[in-house]
This record gives C-alpha cells, sequence and structure tokens, in this order.
C-alpha cells in the first residue's frame, strides 16, 4: 500500500445518505472515499473494486433492511482484500474466499468494535469517518464477537451474489470464488442458503407487467414509460446500464435496427467498448416498442440512424439515471404486490417480490427462456464472456426437464 493505514474505515454512509446521494455530485462522503481509496497501490485496484460494489448495493437500496444487511459482508470482503490479502476484490479466487470466511469467523481486535458506532462524524463542516467505526461489534449477550453458523451463511451468500452481479455486468471476469467452494464446506449451511440468482416466478412476472400495464392504462403521461421500461428490460435480458448508457455511448432508438429478412436486433456497446448486439422479440415490438413509440408521437419503428434517445425525462431531457429507472421499477413491484395481496394471493406467492430489483427482470427472462433456446443463442443476448457462465446459472436448475425427459426413454425397444 502506498499509505500506512491498516485500520479499517466506513466506505459507504447510512442508508439515507446511500439512497439520497446523488452520483454526480461531489459528496464530501464520496470524496473523502475516494481519497482513501487513492492512497492505495494502483495494482490493487481499489476504486474499481469500490464501484463494483456500489453497483452491487445499488440493487439492494429498495429495503433498508437488506441494504443494510448487504453493505455490511460486502464493505468486509472489500476492505479486507484491501487491507489484508492485498489483492483486488475481482481478482480473488476460492481459496481468498476460504480465508476471508475463516478471517469473518475470527478477525483480528483492532478490526471489532465494542459497540456499533457512527460510520461518519460531522465536525468543522466537513463529514470525516469515525475514528472508532470498526467492521465488526461484540456480541451484547455474549460481551464478545461471536458468528453464528446462521450468519456465516449469510456471509457466503451475499459474497456469492456480489461476485455473480460482477460477472454479469461484465467487470470481473474470473470465476465467482465463493460458489467455488466446496459444497461441503463447514461455510454452508443448507437450512439458510439463498439461491445466488435471483429471479421471480411466472406468477409473480405476471403480477408485474399486468401492474405496468394497469399503471400505463390509468396514468399514460406517466407510465407509459414505466411498461416500456418493464418490458424492454426483460425481452432484451438488458442491465440497467444499457438502458441508460455510458460515458462512452448514449443509446438511442436507432439502435433498433433491422436486418435483411426483417428481424429487428437492438446494438449495444458494453462495458469496455465491447459492441453487442441482442435479438429483439416479434412480441416486444408490436406490443410496447409500437406502443411506447406512438405514445411518444413516433412512427410506430424506428427509423434509420434516428436519433430519439431510448428514455427521456418528462420534459424532453435525454437519458434517465440507472437511479431514478430503479426508482420507477420499484413502484412497478409494489404496484403488483399490492394488486396480489387485495386478490388473496398466499404469503409464499408474494414472498421475495418486496425485495426484487431491476437485475432480477434479465435473471428472470434469461430463467424462463433457458428450456427454449440453445445456450450459444442465449449466451449471445445475454453477451456473457463465457457459455460456462450462461451454463452455470441458466442451465443447472432444471430438474423438473431433465426428470421429464428421462422418463421418456425406455431400457429396450431403442429401434
Amino acid at each position: 500500500m502506498k499509505n500506512n493505514a491498516c485500520t479499517p474505515v466506513p466506505l459507504f454512509g447510512t442508508y439515507r445518505w446511500f439512497v439520497s446521494v446523488s452520483d454526480d455530485v461531489d459528496d464530501s462522503t464520496v470524496v473523502a472515499v475516494q481519497k482513501y481509496l487513492a492512497g492505495f497501490d494502483s495494482r490493487l485496484s481499489a476504486l474499481d473494486g469500490y464501484e463494483a460494489v456500489r453497483g452491487f448495493l445499488e440493487s439492494y437500496a429498495s429495503n433498508e433492511a437488506t441494504f443494510n444487511s448487504y453493505r455490511t459482508h460486502a464493505e468486509r470482503l472489500l476492505l479486507w482484500s484491501l487491507l489484508i490479502r492485498e489483492r483486488p476484490l475481482l481478482d480473488l479466487r476460492r481459496s481468498d474466499a476460504e480465508e476471508f470466511l475463516n478471517f469473518c469467523m475470527s478477525p483480528p481486535p483492532g478490526w471489532i468494535g465494542k459497540i456499533v458506532r457512527n460510520r461518519y462524524l460531522s465536525k468543522n463542516y466537513s463529514i470525516a469517518p469515525n475514528p472508532d467505526w470498526r467492521p465488526f461489534a461484540t456480541s451484547r449477550e455474549a460481551n464478545c464477537y461471536k458468528l453464528t453458523a446462521g450468519s456465516i451463511a449469510q456471509i457466503f451468500s451475499v459474497c456469492s451474489s456480489l461476485y455473480e452481479y460482477a460477472i454479469d455486468e461484465g467487470v470481473c471476469t474470473v470465476v465467482n470464488p465463493f460458489r467455488a467452494i466446496k459444497q461441503k464446506s463447514k461455510f454452508k449451511n443448507r437450512s439458510v442458503q439463498e439461491l445466488t440468482t435471483r429471479s421471480l416466478t411466472p406468477l409473480q412476472w405476471e403480477y408485474v407487467l399486468e401492474a405496468a400495464e394497469s399503471m400505463a392504462n390509468s396514468e399514460p403521461e406517466r407510465h407509459e414509460r414505466s411498461l416500456y421500461i418493464a418490458a424492454t428490460m426483460f425481452s432484451m435480458y438488458l442491465r440497467v446500464s444499457d438502458l441508460c448508457g455510458r460515458d462512452n455511448w448514449q443509446p438511442s432508438m436507432g439502435d433498433f435496427r433491422p436486418d435483411h429478412e426483417g428481424n429487428w436486433w437492438f446494438h449495444v456497446i458494453g462495458k469496455g467498448n465491447k459492441a453487442g448486439k441482442i435479438a429483439v422479440r416479434a412480441d416486444y415490438v408490436e406490443l410496447y416498442l409500437k406502443r411506447y413509440r406512438l405514445h411518444l408521437g413516433l412512427s410506430p419503428l424506428p427509423l434509420h440512424n434516428e436519433s430519439t434517445p431510448l428514455l427521456m425525462t418528462f420534459n424532453g431531457k435525454a437519458g434517465l439515471s440507472t437511479r431514478m429507472v430503479r426508482f420507477i421499477m420499484r413502484e412497478v413491484f409494489d404496484f403488483a404486490i399490492d394488486r396480489m395481496v387485495s386478490e388473496g394471493r398466499h404469503e409464499e406467492e408474494i414472498q421475495n417480490l418486496g425485495v426484487a430489483t431491476t437485475h432480477w427482470l434479465r435473471h428472470t427472462a434469461a430463467t424462463f427462456d433457458a428450456p427454449f433456446r440453445d445456450p450459444k443463442d442465449l449466451q449471445a443476448d445475454l453477451r456473457h464472456s463465457s457459455l460456462a457462465t450462461t451454463q452455470n446459472i441458466y442451465y443447472s436448475s432444471h430438474d423438473n426437464q431433465r426428470a421429464y425427459s428421462i422418463q421418456k426413454l425406455s431400457m429396450k425397444d431403442r429401434g
């Protein structure tokens, strides 16, 4: 490290701070964190790791309890990778993951606080990290640091989800180090394991789409855009950044282009300036793309080299922030929950929809489509760099389909 500080400092503020601070504002907390991260050797890619964790946490910013839990574990991992392991977060391997989990079971005294402290303090009109803050705290009941089996399993699950997010976003090219840990590891607890690939059930997705359609029908000026966002993200397995754009690319309606056979493709620029194109479903074009364009007063289909932004604010400004898109989808999810409750749906049918994020739409669509698409086609549209990633996530859990397929194969009469 360039700096000599081995004491961990908080990298993220409170939940209220996180959901209110803008990405493009020189917030004092962000400035303090960036200054701290700049003190590490460049080979540790500290800022890249921080941005990956920040993006991951944004996916869970709709629920304060979930955010706080995920922030705790992801922040610990990032601090450990920089201060203890001295290896970039996005380059960690299986052995590193095991070492981190061992570390969490018995952290050094300098990482444990006797009580939970504020993360940042205000002094002389400025914000600074609380020097008494620590990533871990002693248990009130035991009056010492104690980690339960359920807690270590939660750490395992959250950290694994972090890498699934980073891999899916294209910022991490290694195998998920936590998923690489052996199944019989002491770090796993079957009773509290969570799926690292988050997706809606078919029933939940039906309610979400119907909710978006109902909102658009009742308040078209406000919610035609909401329906368009939900349908677009789902139909093409989009990441939020694909919809909102990046520093080097702003998506437009002209990125929808037909080929010589009349098939529509959506052309994107991904991470690292990597160009790609996604096959567009016919029913999406007919039911949702045309509908939104007509609502805007445009021609039903995009024109060649059309410059109309893919998304716009209500006052016509090009583009929406990722935070705004997540807020819009949270409104849709909440409306779907209200409808499910009012129609007497069981709690287990509603479960998890309350913490669903925009990223779930990508996973949901891919999960639904996997049984009917060639893995290579799905890989191409998901823009995974490795076919193994697509197969491991979407082709490893179709037990019902696998069981059904074997029933049709007899022991005899195979001629």
